[in-house]
């Protein structure tokens, strides 16, 4: 959990409109939820505020999705354009709301393996430190989640198109610290992605 003199915020990416999947993936079940849900309720859980939910191609249903969290959803009308809008989308929406903030924390709707002990690892691993860009190693590469410093905002607010997080993360590869999460190659952009998650035990129901 973030000490009580940060302020360290935290958004969540499910813009997308899971055109490989066939269905919308943030509305799976997962663990007795749905996916956006259950990433919801990891994020609220490390103590971050503000949570940002940025929607998309979705929108009143994803929202009705995390009624109730104290979390904030705002919606990418870009969203179509790729990752990188809805960064910026998350991250100007988070500034106009909040004192100023030392950090922001980018997670995924699909990566169902985050746990709020990941996060949590990432936030002191920054604050030990002060490492411009904390980032999650898995499968021989350095993605999301990733904490970002301020001094890196304006790096995340060019990014455009499809071009997401990653781009700023390599970039700084040589101030880059890393925490180990193996589990992050799991995602859910496939009906085989999601049936193997399935396998897992993770899931209750599925298509």
């Amino acid at each position: 959990m973030p000490n009580s003199d940060t302020t360290i915020g935290l958004i969540v990416l499910a813009a997308g409109a899971s055109t490989r999947l066939g269905q919308p993936k943030q509305l799976l079940p997962y663990l007795g939820r749905t996916l956006l849900r259950h990433a919801a309720e990891t994020a609220v859980a490390t103590g971050c505020r503000p949570i940002i939910v940025v929607t998309g191609a979705l929108h009143e249903e994803l929202a009705a999705e995390v009624a109730g969290l104290p979390v904030q959803i705002v919606r990418n009308t870009a969203w179509a354009t790729g990752m990188g809008s809805s960064i910026q989308v998350g991250l100007n929406f988070m500034e106009s709301i909040s004192q100023p903030l030392q950090a922001v924390i980018v997670t995924l709707s699909d990566q169902p393996l985050v746990t709020p002990e990941l996060l949590t690892e990432l936030i002191h691993r920054y604050q030990a430190t002060q490492a411009p860009i904390v980032a999650a190693e898995y499968k021989d590469a350095h993605g999301v989640p990733a904490l970002f410093a301020a001094a890196v905002f304006p790096a995340l607010r060019e990014l455009a198109g499809a071009t997401g997080a990653r781009q700023v993360i390599e970039a700084q590869d040589q101030q880059v610290e890393l925490v180990s999460f193996p589990d992050g190659a799991v995602d859910v952009d496939t009906r085989e992605q999601y049936e193997a998650l399935l396998r897992m035990g993770g899931a209750e129901d599925g298509f």
